[in-house]
Protein backbone atom coordinates (compact mmCIF):
# COMPACT_ATOMS: atom_id res chain seq x y z
CA UNK A 1 0.00 0.00 0.00
CA UNK A 2 1.47 3.34 -1.06
CA UNK A 3 1.11 6.72 0.63
CA UNK A 4 -0.34 9.76 -1.14
CA UNK A 5 -2.39 9.69 -4.32
CA UNK A 6 -2.88 6.49 -6.20
CA UNK A 7 -3.12 4.41 -3.06
CA UNK A 8 -3.60 0.74 -3.70
CA UNK A 9 -5.25 -1.40 -1.04
CA UNK A 10 -3.62 -4.73 -0.23
CA UNK A 11 -5.69 -7.90 -0.05
CA UNK A 12 -5.89 -7.29 3.70
CA UNK A 13 -4.88 -4.29 5.78
CA UNK A 14 -3.27 -6.75 8.19
CA UNK A 15 -0.63 -7.41 5.53
CA UNK A 16 0.42 -3.78 5.49
CA UNK A 17 3.18 -3.25 8.04
CA UNK A 18 2.53 0.48 8.47
CA UNK A 19 -1.15 -0.02 9.14
CA UNK A 20 -0.46 -2.80 11.64
CA UNK A 21 2.05 -0.60 13.52
CA UNK A 22 -0.35 2.34 13.68
CA UNK A 23 -3.23 0.08 14.73
CA UNK A 24 -1.13 -1.57 17.47
CA UNK A 25 -0.06 1.82 18.84
CA UNK A 26 -3.66 3.02 18.88
CA UNK A 27 -4.87 -0.18 20.58
CA UNK A 28 -2.26 0.01 23.35
CA UNK A 29 -3.06 3.67 23.92
CA UNK A 30 -6.82 2.96 24.10
CA UNK A 31 -6.28 0.49 26.95
CA UNK A 32 -4.14 3.08 28.71
CA UNK A 33 -6.94 5.64 28.36
CA UNK A 34 -9.37 3.33 30.13
CA UNK A 35 -6.96 3.19 33.10
CA UNK A 36 -6.70 7.00 33.33
CA UNK A 37 -10.47 7.44 33.04
CA UNK A 38 -10.82 5.34 36.17
CA UNK A 39 -7.67 6.37 38.05
CA UNK A 40 -7.83 10.18 37.81
CA UNK A 41 -11.28 10.55 39.44
CA UNK A 42 -10.30 7.99 42.09
CA UNK A 43 -7.15 9.97 42.88
CA UNK A 44 -9.15 13.18 43.15
CA UNK A 45 -11.81 11.63 45.38
CA UNK A 46 -9.73 9.16 47.38
CA UNK A 47 -6.34 10.83 47.77
CA UNK A 48 -7.36 14.50 47.71
CA UNK A 49 -10.92 14.14 49.11
CA UNK A 50 -12.36 16.17 46.21
CA UNK A 51 -16.04 17.02 46.08
CA UNK A 52 -18.39 15.87 43.32
CA UNK A 53 -18.18 19.31 41.75
CA UNK A 54 -14.40 19.25 41.76
CA UNK A 55 -14.37 15.82 40.11
CA UNK A 56 -16.80 17.15 37.48
CA UNK A 57 -14.38 20.00 36.74
CA UNK A 58 -11.66 17.44 36.22
CA UNK A 59 -13.73 15.87 33.43
CA UNK A 60 -14.66 19.25 31.95
CA UNK A 61 -11.03 20.37 31.73
CA UNK A 62 -10.15 17.36 29.57
CA UNK A 63 -12.61 18.60 26.93
CA UNK A 64 -11.99 22.34 27.28
CA UNK A 65 -9.02 22.47 24.81
CA UNK A 66 -11.42 21.45 22.04
CA UNK A 67 -12.64 25.05 22.08
CA UNK A 68 -9.22 25.95 20.63
CA UNK A 69 -9.25 23.16 18.06
CA UNK A 70 -9.95 25.45 15.09
CA UNK A 71 -6.73 27.38 15.77
CA UNK A 72 -4.76 24.26 16.68
CA UNK A 73 -5.88 22.51 13.51
CA UNK A 74 -4.66 25.44 11.42
CA UNK A 75 -1.29 25.38 13.19
CA UNK A 76 -0.98 21.63 12.63
CA UNK A 77 -1.89 22.00 8.94
CA UNK A 78 1.01 24.40 8.42
CA UNK A 79 3.58 21.90 9.71
CA UNK A 80 5.12 19.29 7.39
CA UNK A 81 5.58 16.38 9.82
CA UNK A 82 2.28 14.97 11.08
CA UNK A 83 3.82 11.64 12.14
CA UNK A 84 6.42 13.44 14.24
CA UNK A 85 3.69 15.53 15.87
CA UNK A 86 1.76 12.37 16.77
CA UNK A 87 4.90 10.98 18.41
CA UNK A 88 5.54 14.21 20.33
CA UNK A 89 1.97 14.38 21.66
CA UNK A 90 2.24 10.76 22.83
CA UNK A 91 5.45 11.55 24.74
CA UNK A 92 4.01 14.77 26.19
CA UNK A 93 1.01 12.89 27.58
CA UNK A 94 3.28 10.21 29.00
CA UNK A 95 5.44 12.82 30.72
CA UNK A 96 2.48 14.73 32.13
CA UNK A 97 0.80 11.60 33.53
CA UNK A 98 3.92 10.31 35.24
CA UNK A 99 4.16 13.52 37.31
CA UNK A 100 1.14 12.34 39.33
CA UNK A 101 2.68 9.23 40.94
CA UNK A 102 5.92 11.17 41.46
CA UNK A 103 4.08 13.94 43.32
CA UNK A 104 2.15 11.34 45.33
CA UNK A 105 5.39 9.65 46.35
CA UNK A 106 6.70 12.94 47.76
CA UNK A 107 3.34 13.87 49.31
CA UNK A 108 3.08 16.96 47.13
CA UNK A 109 0.07 16.15 44.94
CA UNK A 110 -2.59 18.88 44.76
CA UNK A 111 -5.92 19.26 43.03
CA UNK A 112 -4.40 22.04 40.98
CA UNK A 113 -1.84 19.61 39.57
CA UNK A 114 -4.59 17.16 38.63
CA UNK A 115 -6.43 19.98 36.86
CA UNK A 116 -3.23 20.84 34.99
CA UNK A 117 -2.74 17.19 34.02
CA UNK A 118 -6.31 16.99 32.69
CA UNK A 119 -5.91 20.22 30.73
CA UNK A 120 -2.51 19.38 29.22
CA UNK A 121 -3.43 15.82 28.26
CA UNK A 122 -6.63 17.15 26.71
CA UNK A 123 -4.65 19.76 24.78
CA UNK A 124 -2.21 17.15 23.49
CA UNK A 125 -5.13 14.94 22.47
CA UNK A 126 -6.68 17.75 20.40
CA UNK A 127 -3.38 18.38 18.60
CA UNK A 128 -2.99 14.64 17.98
CA UNK A 129 -6.53 14.45 16.58
CA UNK A 130 -5.80 17.26 14.13
CA UNK A 131 -2.56 15.55 13.03
CA UNK A 132 -4.21 12.15 12.71
CA UNK A 133 -6.65 13.26 9.97
CA UNK A 134 -3.99 13.88 7.27
CA UNK A 135 -1.81 11.01 8.52
CA UNK A 136 -4.70 8.56 8.14
CA UNK A 137 -5.34 9.73 4.57
CA UNK A 138 -1.69 9.03 3.68
CA UNK A 139 -1.70 5.68 5.44
CA UNK A 140 -4.91 4.14 4.05
CA UNK A 141 -6.36 4.11 0.49
CA UNK A 142 -9.81 5.61 0.11
CA UNK A 143 -11.31 2.25 -0.88
CA UNK A 144 -10.23 0.89 2.53
CA UNK A 145 -11.35 3.82 4.73
CA UNK A 146 -14.38 1.98 6.13
CA UNK A 147 -12.41 -1.21 6.76
CA UNK A 148 -9.56 0.69 8.44
CA UNK A 149 -11.90 2.71 10.67
CA UNK A 150 -13.64 -0.55 11.54
CA UNK A 151 -10.31 -1.99 12.73
CA UNK A 152 -9.54 1.09 14.84
CA UNK A 153 -13.09 1.09 16.20
CA UNK A 154 -12.77 -2.58 17.14
CA UNK A 155 -9.63 -1.84 19.17
CA UNK A 156 -11.47 0.92 21.00
CA UNK A 157 -14.44 -1.38 21.58
CA UNK A 158 -12.29 -4.12 23.10
CA UNK A 159 -10.71 -1.54 25.39
CA UNK A 160 -14.18 -0.42 26.50
CA UNK A 161 -15.12 -4.02 27.33
CA UNK A 162 -11.89 -5.17 29.00
CA UNK A 163 -10.25 -1.86 29.92
CA UNK A 164 -12.30 -1.02 33.03
CA UNK A 165 -11.62 -4.45 34.52
CA UNK A 166 -7.92 -4.10 33.76
CA UNK A 167 -7.86 -0.59 35.18
CA UNK A 168 -9.76 -1.61 38.27
CA UNK A 169 -7.38 -4.50 38.90
CA UNK A 170 -4.33 -2.25 38.52
CA UNK A 171 -5.82 0.41 40.79
CA UNK A 172 -6.62 -2.19 43.44
CA UNK A 173 -3.22 -3.89 43.19
CA UNK A 174 -0.97 -0.84 42.72
CA UNK A 175 -3.10 2.13 43.92
CA UNK A 176 -4.57 4.69 41.50
CA UNK A 177 -1.49 6.98 41.22
CA UNK A 178 0.85 4.09 40.37
CA UNK A 179 -1.69 2.71 37.88
CA UNK A 180 -1.26 5.91 35.87
CA UNK A 181 2.27 4.71 35.05
CA UNK A 182 0.64 2.02 32.90
CA UNK A 183 -1.14 4.68 30.85
CA UNK A 184 2.11 6.67 30.53
CA UNK A 185 3.87 3.54 29.27
CA UNK A 186 1.07 2.96 26.75
CA UNK A 187 1.79 6.37 25.23
CA UNK A 188 5.50 5.57 25.09
CA UNK A 189 4.70 2.29 23.33
CA UNK A 190 2.48 4.12 20.84
CA UNK A 191 5.27 6.62 20.11
CA UNK A 192 7.81 3.85 19.55
CA UNK A 193 5.47 2.04 17.14
CA UNK A 194 4.73 5.24 15.20
CA UNK A 195 8.46 5.93 14.96
CA UNK A 196 8.89 2.71 12.98
CA UNK A 197 6.42 3.81 10.29
CA UNK A 198 7.99 5.20 7.13
CA UNK A 199 5.68 7.47 5.17
CA UNK A 200 6.19 10.27 2.63
CA UNK A 201 4.54 13.47 3.80
CA UNK A 202 4.15 16.18 1.13
CA UNK A 203 4.84 19.80 2.04
CA UNK A 204 1.60 21.46 3.23
CA UNK A 205 0.00 24.01 0.94
CA UNK A 206 -0.06 26.50 3.84
CA UNK A 207 3.74 26.37 4.36
CA UNK A 208 5.22 29.85 4.56
CA UNK A 209 1.85 31.60 4.67
CA UNK A 210 1.61 34.21 7.45
CA UNK A 211 -2.17 34.52 7.72
CA UNK A 212 -3.05 32.06 10.50
CA UNK A 213 -6.51 33.57 10.98
CA UNK A 214 -7.21 33.38 7.25
CA UNK A 215 -6.19 29.74 7.15
CA UNK A 216 -8.44 28.94 10.11
CA UNK A 217 -11.33 30.76 8.43
CA UNK A 218 -10.84 28.66 5.29
CA UNK A 219 -11.36 25.49 7.34
CA UNK A 220 -14.59 26.83 8.82
CA UNK A 221 -15.79 28.16 5.46
CA UNK A 222 -15.17 24.83 3.78
CA UNK A 223 -17.37 23.04 6.33
CA UNK A 224 -20.16 25.58 5.89
CA UNK A 225 -20.06 25.35 2.09
CA UNK A 226 -19.74 21.59 1.76
CA UNK A 227 -23.20 19.97 2.06
CA UNK A 228 -21.78 16.68 3.36
CA UNK A 229 -19.58 18.24 6.07
CA UNK A 230 -22.18 20.82 7.05
CA UNK A 231 -24.92 18.26 7.59
CA UNK A 232 -22.64 15.76 9.34
CA UNK A 233 -21.35 18.44 11.73
CA UNK A 234 -24.87 19.53 12.64
CA UNK A 235 -25.87 15.91 13.22
CA UNK A 236 -22.76 14.98 15.23
CA UNK A 237 -22.96 18.14 17.35
CA UNK A 238 -26.61 17.48 18.19
CA UNK A 239 -25.72 13.89 19.09
CA UNK A 240 -22.82 14.97 21.31
CA UNK A 241 -24.96 17.53 23.12
CA UNK A 242 -27.73 15.08 23.98
CA UNK A 243 -25.27 12.26 24.69
CA UNK A 244 -23.72 14.39 27.41
CA UNK A 245 -27.17 15.41 28.66
CA UNK A 246 -27.51 11.69 29.46
CA UNK A 247 -23.86 11.19 30.34
CA UNK A 248 -22.57 7.87 31.68
CA UNK A 249 -22.45 9.35 35.16
CA UNK A 250 -26.12 10.30 34.97
CA UNK A 251 -27.12 6.83 33.74
CA UNK A 252 -25.11 5.21 36.54
CA UNK A 253 -26.81 7.52 39.04
CA UNK A 254 -30.20 6.54 37.59
CA UNK A 255 -29.32 2.83 37.82
CA UNK A 256 -28.25 3.26 41.43
CA UNK A 257 -30.98 5.52 42.79
CA UNK A 258 -34.02 4.78 40.62
CA UNK A 259 -33.45 1.21 39.43
CA UNK A 260 -31.91 0.30 42.81
CA UNK A 261 -29.23 -1.91 41.26
CA UNK A 262 -26.09 -2.88 43.15
CA UNK A 263 -22.70 -1.56 41.93
CA UNK A 264 -21.79 -5.11 40.87
CA UNK A 265 -24.96 -5.44 38.81
CA UNK A 266 -24.39 -2.04 37.19
CA UNK A 267 -20.80 -2.91 36.33
CA UNK A 268 -21.78 -6.29 34.91
CA UNK A 269 -24.56 -4.77 32.81
CA UNK A 270 -22.25 -2.09 31.44
CA UNK A 271 -19.53 -4.64 30.68
CA UNK A 272 -21.92 -6.91 28.81
CA UNK A 273 -23.43 -3.96 27.01
CA UNK A 274 -20.05 -2.66 25.89
CA UNK A 275 -19.70 -5.69 23.63
CA UNK A 276 -22.20 -3.96 21.35
CA UNK A 277 -19.51 -1.48 20.33
CA UNK A 278 -17.29 -4.36 19.18
CA UNK A 279 -20.14 -5.83 17.14
CA UNK A 280 -20.81 -2.39 15.65
CA UNK A 281 -17.17 -1.76 14.77
CA UNK A 282 -16.80 -5.12 13.03
CA UNK A 283 -20.24 -4.96 11.41
CA UNK A 284 -20.00 -1.40 10.03
CA UNK A 285 -18.24 -2.42 6.77
CA UNK A 286 -20.86 -5.13 6.18
CA UNK A 287 -23.69 -2.63 6.72
CA UNK A 288 -22.00 -0.10 4.42
CA UNK A 289 -21.80 -2.70 1.66
CA UNK A 290 -25.46 -3.64 2.10
CA UNK A 291 -27.18 -0.26 2.43
CA UNK A 292 -24.43 2.27 1.67
CA UNK A 293 -22.09 4.36 3.78
CA UNK A 294 -24.50 7.30 4.05
CA UNK A 295 -27.41 5.21 5.27
CA UNK A 296 -25.04 3.52 7.71
CA UNK A 297 -24.41 6.97 9.21
CA UNK A 298 -28.15 7.62 9.45
CA UNK A 299 -28.85 4.28 11.13
CA UNK A 300 -26.13 4.96 13.69
CA UNK A 301 -27.45 8.48 14.33
CA UNK A 302 -30.75 7.00 15.55
CA UNK A 303 -29.52 3.78 17.14
CA UNK A 304 -26.85 5.58 19.20
CA UNK A 305 -29.12 7.78 21.41
CA UNK A 306 -32.57 6.17 21.18
CA UNK A 307 -31.95 3.14 23.48
CA UNK A 308 -31.44 5.44 26.45
CA UNK A 309 -35.24 5.69 26.54
CA UNK A 310 -35.31 1.91 27.05
CA UNK A 311 -33.26 2.26 30.23
CA UNK A 312 -35.56 5.03 31.42
CA UNK A 313 -38.54 2.68 31.06
CA UNK A 314 -36.91 -0.22 32.96
CA UNK A 315 -39.05 -1.82 35.64
CA UNK A 316 -39.78 -5.20 37.22
CA UNK A 317 -37.51 -7.48 39.26
CA UNK A 318 -33.82 -6.69 39.70
CA UNK A 319 -32.67 -9.16 37.03
CA UNK A 320 -35.02 -7.55 34.49
CA UNK A 321 -33.84 -4.03 35.33
CA UNK A 322 -30.20 -5.10 35.02
CA UNK A 323 -30.96 -6.93 31.76
CA UNK A 324 -32.63 -3.88 30.26
CA UNK A 325 -29.62 -1.76 31.25
CA UNK A 326 -27.29 -4.26 29.54
CA UNK A 327 -29.42 -4.26 26.38
CA UNK A 328 -29.42 -0.46 26.43
CA UNK A 329 -25.64 -0.26 26.55
CA UNK A 330 -25.33 -2.96 23.88
CA UNK A 331 -27.53 -1.00 21.47
CA UNK A 332 -25.85 2.30 22.31
CA UNK A 333 -22.42 0.78 21.65
CA UNK A 334 -23.65 -0.77 18.41
CA UNK A 335 -25.10 2.55 17.26
CA UNK A 336 -22.10 4.71 18.10
CA UNK A 337 -19.73 2.46 16.16
CA UNK A 338 -22.01 2.29 13.11
CA UNK A 339 -22.14 6.08 13.21
CA UNK A 340 -18.44 6.71 13.88
CA UNK A 341 -16.92 4.18 11.48
CA UNK A 342 -19.06 5.25 8.53
CA UNK A 343 -18.93 8.99 9.25
CA UNK A 344 -15.17 9.03 9.87
CA UNK A 345 -14.65 7.22 6.56
CA UNK A 346 -16.97 9.60 4.74
CA UNK A 347 -15.19 12.64 6.13
CA UNK A 348 -11.77 11.24 5.26
CA UNK A 349 -12.96 10.82 1.67
CA UNK A 350 -14.62 14.22 1.22
CA UNK A 351 -12.07 16.55 2.84
CA UNK A 352 -9.32 17.83 0.49
CA UNK A 353 -5.75 16.98 1.46
CA UNK A 354 -4.79 20.65 1.89
CA UNK A 355 -7.53 21.23 4.47
CA UNK A 356 -7.58 18.07 6.59
CA UNK A 357 -6.14 19.42 9.86
CA UNK A 358 -7.94 22.74 9.60
CA UNK A 359 -11.30 21.08 8.98
CA UNK A 360 -10.64 18.54 11.77
CA UNK A 361 -9.85 21.40 14.16
CA UNK A 362 -12.91 23.45 13.23
CA UNK A 363 -15.06 20.32 13.45
CA UNK A 364 -13.78 19.45 16.93
CA UNK A 365 -14.30 22.99 18.21
CA UNK A 366 -18.02 22.70 17.61
CA UNK A 367 -18.58 18.95 17.90
CA UNK A 368 -16.62 18.37 21.12
CA UNK A 369 -16.89 21.90 22.47
CA UNK A 370 -20.61 21.37 23.01
CA UNK A 371 -20.04 18.41 25.37
CA UNK A 372 -19.47 20.43 28.59
CA UNK A 373 -22.63 22.42 27.81
CA UNK A 374 -24.60 19.20 27.40
CA UNK A 375 -23.31 17.93 30.74
CA UNK A 376 -24.38 21.15 32.49
CA UNK A 377 -27.84 21.05 30.90
CA UNK A 378 -28.19 17.37 31.85
CA UNK A 379 -27.40 18.11 35.48
CA UNK A 380 -29.88 21.00 35.53
CA UNK A 381 -32.64 18.91 33.93
CA UNK A 382 -32.05 16.00 36.31
CA UNK A 383 -32.46 18.38 39.24
CA UNK A 384 -35.66 19.99 37.92
CA UNK A 385 -37.59 17.26 36.06
CA UNK A 386 -35.94 14.10 37.41
CA UNK A 387 -33.54 11.50 36.09
CA UNK A 388 -36.07 9.41 34.16
CA UNK A 389 -37.51 12.36 32.24
CA UNK A 390 -34.01 13.67 31.52
CA UNK A 391 -32.97 10.37 29.94
CA UNK A 392 -36.08 10.30 27.75
CA UNK A 393 -35.44 13.90 26.68
CA UNK A 394 -31.86 13.04 25.74
CA UNK A 395 -32.94 9.93 23.78
CA UNK A 396 -35.57 11.79 21.76
CA UNK A 397 -33.39 14.85 21.15
CA UNK A 398 -30.45 12.72 20.10
CA UNK A 399 -32.51 10.58 17.70
CA UNK A 400 -33.88 13.71 16.04
CA UNK A 401 -30.31 14.55 14.98
CA UNK A 402 -30.95 12.37 11.91
CA UNK A 403 -33.15 15.18 10.56
CA UNK A 404 -29.97 17.11 9.70
CA UNK A 405 -28.95 14.28 7.36
CA UNK A 406 -32.20 13.72 5.45
CA UNK A 407 -32.09 16.80 3.14
CA UNK A 408 -28.32 16.38 2.57
CA UNK A 409 -26.50 14.18 0.02
CA UNK A 410 -25.42 11.79 2.80
CA UNK A 411 -28.28 9.24 2.68
CA UNK A 412 -27.65 8.78 -1.07
CA UNK A 413 -23.92 8.02 -0.72
CA UNK A 414 -23.40 4.32 -1.38
CA UNK A 415 -19.59 4.11 -1.43
CA UNK A 416 -16.53 6.36 -1.38
CA UNK A 417 -15.26 5.87 -4.93
CA UNK A 418 -17.84 7.45 -7.22
CA UNK A 419 -18.31 11.11 -8.11
CA UNK A 420 -15.68 12.40 -5.71
CA UNK A 421 -12.88 14.85 -6.44
CA UNK A 422 -10.61 15.13 -3.41
CA UNK A 423 -8.68 18.20 -4.50
CA UNK A 424 -10.86 21.28 -4.96
CA UNK A 425 -9.42 24.60 -3.93
CA UNK A 426 -9.64 25.70 -0.29
CA UNK A 427 -12.55 28.03 -1.05
CA UNK A 428 -14.54 25.52 -3.12
CA UNK A 429 -16.90 22.90 -1.70
CA UNK A 430 -16.18 19.28 -2.47
CA UNK A 431 -18.51 17.96 -5.19
CA UNK A 432 -21.37 15.87 -3.91
CA UNK A 433 -21.11 12.15 -4.24
CA UNK A 434 -23.04 10.53 -7.05
CA UNK A 435 -26.29 9.02 -5.96
CA UNK A 436 -26.06 5.53 -7.38
CA UNK A 437 -29.45 4.01 -8.22
CA UNK A 438 -30.29 0.52 -7.08
CA UNK A 439 -32.30 -1.29 -4.44
CA UNK A 440 -31.54 -0.83 -0.78
CA UNK A 441 -29.24 -3.55 0.50
CA UNK A 442 -27.09 -3.81 -2.62
CA UNK A 443 -23.80 -1.97 -2.73
CA UNK A 444 -22.65 -0.27 -5.94
CA UNK A 445 -19.66 -2.58 -6.18
CA UNK A 446 -20.01 -5.65 -3.91
CA UNK A 447 -16.40 -6.64 -4.55
CA UNK A 448 -15.02 -3.62 -2.73
CA UNK A 449 -14.03 -3.95 0.97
Amino acid sequence: MRGGRGLVAPASLWRDRRFVLSWAGNAVSQFGDRISELALPLIAAGVLDASVGQVAWLTALVWTPNLLAVALGTWVERGPRKRRLLIVTDLVRAGVLVTVPIACFWGALTLGQLYAVALLTGLASVVAGCAWAPFFALLVPRSAYVEANSRFGAARSVSLVAGPALGGGLVQALTAPVALVADALSFVASALLLRRIEIDEPAPATAGRPALVRDAREGVTHILRDPVLRASLACATTLNFFTFVSSTGLVVLFADRVLALSPAAIGLAMGIGASGSLVGALGAPWLARRIGVGRGVAVGAVLFPAPIALAAAADGPAWARAGILAVTYFLVGLGVMLFDVNLNSLQAAVIPDALRSRVAGAYSTVNYGVRPLGAIVGGTLATTIGLRATLVTAAVGGALSVLWLLPSPIPGIRDLDHGLNRDPGPDQPSPAFERTPGPVGRATDPSRP
